[in-house]
């Protein structure tokens, strides 16, 4: 059965077909061999030359120097790019490699190999068309893939081989220590939330994390924010008098709820929870549920951990059964 280029499938049957069976001996004699030959008058690149690093991540391999990627690959990732200067894919999906590679900070390699000038490295490989990756560790082909996959694909691809070899190749957590942390790109979606919310426009901003949300109902961070949100525009939006309204008048609702959002501003954290509580105790119907739901909110503000929201949950419980 036939797969297009760049499938799942093919790409899993590539892998298979390289685990264990590719031998990289003959390879090796050959850059023996050409060391053993007087120096030759080949640029870099070519048949007979020595590799050209365009950078630490990247490198120009041939026939003669692949041993040099062979042993490479006993400490780190090594990616080979097979590729060839007719293919337009091949162009494209050099760039991207090139670019995650110099992202990577060493924690991969790529070797570029242009089989028109070293056809004995892709025959090793067993490669039929172009372009074709493959994934070196430990010195054997560990995975590979054919055709332009997409950017995301080939991130995914190489975060899962990292995450495997990392404990087998010391190179790569080296790398990745030197490194240090990688910053997050920052989402738009939420850049778009948080700009809204800094010049107090709250409207735009629950309704920025509430798209979120519609697209990403389980994103906790936009839940969290949505939380405050709302909060805040409820606690800047709260009668100043609503305390002393809520003690005149225990059966005013809108004071009592009001009143909690205050005490939160001012960080009486217990005395808020408290107040809603007891409302719930001498409520009934609508309004007890009214109460509840609003205190539930005040508890999104909070770690579920926080010994407040853990005493007032269970006194919340008590209050209602």
């Amino acid at each position: 059965m036939t797969h297009p280029r760049g499938s799942a499938a093919n790409s899993a049957a590539m892998s298979a077909a390289l685990s264990g069976a590719v031998d990289l001996s003959a390879l090796k004699a050959r850059a023996e061999a050409s060391r053993n030959q007087p120096p030759s008058t080949a640029g870099a690149g070519q048949p007979g030359g020595t590799p050209a690093p365009s950078s630490d991540t990247v490198l120009e391999v041939t026939e003669a120097t692949f041993q040099s990627v062979v042993e490479l690959s006993l400490n780190q990732l090594v990616v080979v790019d097979l590729w060839a200067g007719f293919s337009e894919q091949c162009q494209q999906l050099t760039a991207v490699l090139e670019r995650l590679a110099g992202e990577s900070g060493g924690a991969w390699v790529l070797a570029k190999v242009d089989v028109e000038a070293n056809p004995r490295i892709a025959q090793a490989f067993g490669a039929q068309s172009v372009p074709t990756v493959v994934a070196i560790a430990g010195g054997q082909p560990v995975d590979a893939f054919s055709g332009a996959l997409p950017e995301p694909e080939i991130r995914k691809w190489l975060g899962s081989l990292l995450d495997a070899l990392r404990d087998r190749l010391p190179g790569i957590r080296a790398a990745e220590e030197a490194r240090g942390p990688v910053e997050e790109p920052e989402d738009p979606r939420f850049t778009e939330a948080e700009d809204a919310f800094e010049r107090g426009d709250y409207a735009a901003a629950q309704a920025a994390y509430e798209r979120i949300l519609d697209a990403e109902p389980a994103n906790e961070l936009a839940k969290n924010a949505l939380a405050q949100v709302k909060f805040t525009a409820r606690a800047e939006a709260a009668d100043p008098s609503a305390r002393e309204k809520a003690e005149a008048d225990p059966k005013d609702i809108d004071a009592q709820l009001a009143a909690a959002d205050l005490d939160i501003a001012e960080q009486d954290v217990e005395g808020a929870f408290r107040r809603l509580v007891d409302v719930v105790r001498r409520t009934a119907g609508d309004d007890r549920n009214r109460v509840r739901e609003h205190l539930v909110a005040l508890f999104e503000l909070f770690d579920p951990s926080d010994e407040r929201v853990g005493k007032a949950r269970r006194d919340l419980a008590s209050a209602l059964f």
